[in-house]
C-alpha cells in the first residue's frame, strides 16, 4: 500500500522534470539593450563577430526585423517601451525630453526635483527617477511578484536607460559624466550600498586616461573610409584612429569623461559594473529569480558623432562583441549555468547616416534645421495672427505659445495653420494638430504612429513627420533619429537560454511583445499595461 503514493510521486517528480521551460523560473535574467543597434547595423556588421553578441544571435531565438510601432523612436521611450510592453501614449515617455506648457521651458524625461542625483553637484532638470514613467515595468512586475524577494538591477551609461529599465521598484544605476562614477537618485536608496562604493573606489576609467582607442582589427578589414563626410570632431577625439582619450585635459574631468563614454572602453566598464552587481545582490544565487538589465550606450554615442557607417561605428560593435561575451560568461557562473539563465536582447531605436553621406550616393537627403524651422514658422504664424505667438521645437513635435498665452495656450486655430504650414514644407511628409490626431484621415499610415507616440500635455500641440533621408538636427555634422522610418524604427530582437527555442524567425514583430516574452520565460505574469504579447515561437519553435 505504501507503494502507491511512492509511485505517485515519482512519477510526479519525472512528469515535471522533462517540462523543458516551465519546471521553475529561470535563476537569472539578463536584458541587454544595445543603443542605435539598428538591423541594417547588426546584419552589415554579423560576419565579423565572434564573441558574445555573435552567440547570442546564432544559439538563440533571433528576429532580425522587429520595428517599433510608434512614430519618434529614441532612446527613452524606447527603453521604456522594451521594459513596459506598452506604447508612449501609455507609458507617458513620447521622448528624451519635452516642453512644458507653463514655463515653456524643456523638460527631461525622468527629471525628478523630489529626488536628486545622490553625492553629485545637483544639475537642474537632470534625470533622475521614474516619476513621469507612467506604467509598470518588467522589473516592477519581478518585485510584485516575487514579494520583493527577487532583485532587480539595471546600469548603463544614460540615466533615461537606466531608469526605464529599472522602473519604480528596482535599482538605476547610471555613469555620471561630470564625476566619472556611478551615482543614482534619491527615489531608490538614499546611501550607496558596498558593493556600488567598492566598484567607484576602483577609478577605472581613469585607467584608460591618457590612451587611445586603436582598431581592434587590422585596417583593411574595415569598410570605408575612415574619415566621412560630416563626422564631428567632439571631447578632443578627432576624426580618425587612433582617437586619444583625454579630452584635451591634463588630467581626468568632465570632458575626459565624456570621451570615455563614447569610446568602447565604456563597455568594459559595464561588464565590471554588472559583475559587482552579481556579488553585491547576490543575483541568480537561489530560485527566487532575478533581473540584471544593461544597456550599452557607447554605440549611440558613436554614431551620432561618426555614423553608422563609420570605422568608429564597426570597431565598437567588434568590442562590443567581446565585452558581451564576458558579460554573459558572468551571468552564466552566477546562475549554475545556462539552463538556469535566460538573455534578452534588443535595442531602443536604429539610426539615419549622415545626410551628406546619402546624398553623396544619389538619395535625396537633407539636412533640415530645427532652429530655421522654427523660426520661419513662428513668422508665419505671427503674420497671420499678429500678437507674439512662438514656435518651439522639439524633435517633431511643436509647441505653440507667447507672453499672451498664458499656459502656453493656443486657438485651435492657431495650431491647425501651423500644421497646414509645415505639412507646405518640401522636406515634411505629413503635419497634424493635436485637434485632429485621431479623426483625421490616415491615407499614408504615419497618423497611427504619431497617434501610439502622442501622450496629452507631453506631446506638442502639432505633430510632423519628416520625408525619408531627411534629418532634423540642430548642427551641421553628425545624426541623429527618431522617425518611423525603417533605418530609425528597425531593430533586432534576441531571446536565449531556458526555454527557447533557437531558430531565425523572419517575422516582423513589434517591440512591445519583449517584456511579454520574456515575462513568458520568467513564468510570470506580463506588466500591466502591456500592448504586446508571448512570442509563441520563442516557445515551441513555429
Amino acid at each position: 500500500m505504501v507503494l502507491i503514493p511512492m509511485i505517485r510521486a515519482l512519477s510526479l517528480a519525472v512528469a515535471l522534470a522533462t517540462l523543458p521551460a516551465f519546471a521553475r523560473p529561470p535563476r537569472l535574467t539578463l536584458v541587454i539593450s544595445v543603443d542605435a543597434l539598428g538591423s541594417d547595423v547588426l546584419l552589415r556588421n554579423r560576419p565579423r563577430l565572434k564573441g558574445g553578441l555573435h552567440q547570442l544571435l546564432n544559439q538563440g531565438a533571433y528576429f532580425p526585423y522587429a520595428r517599433y510601432g510608434y512614430a519618434e523612436c529614441r532612446t527613452a521611450p524606447g527603453h521604456a517601451t522594451l521594459s513596459t510592453g506598452a506604447n508612449p501614449w501609455r507609458h507617458g515617455i513620447v521622448d528624451n525630453r519635452w516642453v512644458d506648457r507653463s514655463t515653456m521651458k524643456r523638460v527631461m524625461a525622468f527629471a525628478d526635483a523630489a529626488h536628486p542625483v545622490l553625492e553629485v553637484p545637483l544639475k537642474p532638470g537632470q534625470d533622475s527617477g521614474p516619476a513621469h514613467l507612467m506604467v509598470e515595468t518588467l522589473a516592477d512586475r519581478l518585485r510584485v511578484t516575487t514579494q520583493e524577494r527577487g532583485k532587480a538591477v539595471a546600469l548603463s551609461i544614460k540615466p533615461h536607460a537606466a531608469i526605464a529599465l529599472a522602473g519604480r521598484a528596482g535599482q538605476a544605476w547610471w555613469f555620471d559624466k561630470g564625476e566619472g562614477k556611478f551615482v543614482t537618485g534619491t527615489w531608490y536608496t538614499k546611501e550607496f550600498p558596498a558593493w556600488l562604493k567598492a566598484l567607484n573606489a576602483r577609478k577605472l576609467p581613469e585607467a584608460s586616461f591618457g590612451k587611445k582607442w586603436e582598431l581592434m582589427r587590422p585596417a583593411a578589414e574595415y569598410v570605408g573610409e575612415d574619415e566621412g563626410l560630416a563626422e564631428a570632431d567632439v571631447y578632443g577625439l578627432g576624426l580618425t584612429f587612433p582617437h586619444p582619450l583625454d579630452g584635451g585635459l591634463p588630467s581626468p574631468g568632465p570632458a575626459f569623461y565624456q570621451a570615455f563614454a563614447l569610446s568602447p572602453d565604456s563597455h568594459d566598464l559595464l561588464v565590471e559594473a554588472a559583475k559587482a552587481a552579481i556579488a553585491g545582490e547576490g543575483l541568480g544565487q537561489d530560485d527566487v529569480p532575478d533581473l540584471l538589465a544593461v544597456s550599452f550606450s557607447s554605440t549611440d554615442l558613436v554614431f551620432h558623432e561618426y555614423g553608422p557607417y563609420s570605422w568608429e561605428m564597426q570597431d565598437t560593435l567588434l568590442r562590443l562583441d567581446k565585452a558581451m561575451g564576458n558579460l554573459i560568461a558572468a551571468a552564466e557562473r552566477a546562475a549554475g549555468g545556462r539552463g538556469n539563465l535566460v538573455i534578452a536582447l534588443s535595442a531602443d531605436h536604429g539610426g539615419a547616416a549622415m545626410p551628406e553621406q546619402w546624398a553623396a550616393k544619389g538619395l535625396a537627403a537633407r539636412r533640415v534645421s530645427s532652429k530655421e524651422l522654427a523660426e520661419s514658422l513662428t513668422q508665419a504664424l505671427r503674420q497671420q495672427f499678429g500678437g507674439d505667438v512662438t514656435a518651439t521645437l522639439e524633435q517633431l513635435d511643436v509647441y505653440l505659445g507667447g507672453k499672451t498665452h498664458q499656459g502656453g495656450s493656443v486657438d485651435a486655430a492657431v495650431r491647425r495653420a501651423a500644421a497646414a504650414w509645415l505639412a507646405k514644407h518640401p522636406s515634411v511628409i505629413t503635419a497634424v494638430a493635436n485637434d485632429d490626431l485621431f479623426t483625421a484621415p490616415d491615407t499614408e499610415g504615419y497618423l497611427t504612429l504619431m497617434r501610439k507616440s502622442y501622450y496629452p500635455g507631453r506631446s506638442g500641440d502639432v505633430l510632423f513627420m519628416l520625408r525619408p533621408f531627411h534629418m532634423l538636427h540642430y548642427i551641421p555634422t553628425g545624426t541623429s533619429h527618431g522617425t518611423p522610418h525603417s533605418y530609425d524604427s528597425q531593430v533586432p530582437v534576441v531571446f536565449a537560454g531556458k526555454g527557447v527555442k533557437p531558430g531565425m524567425y523572419l517575422e516582423e514583430i513589434d517591440p512591445v511583445d519583449f517584456a511579454p516574452t520574456l515575462s513568458a520565460l520568467m513564468e510570470m505574469g506580463m506588466p500591466a499595461s502591456a500592448e504586446g504579447k508571448p512570442r509563441a515561437e520563442v516557445l515551441t519553435g513555429k
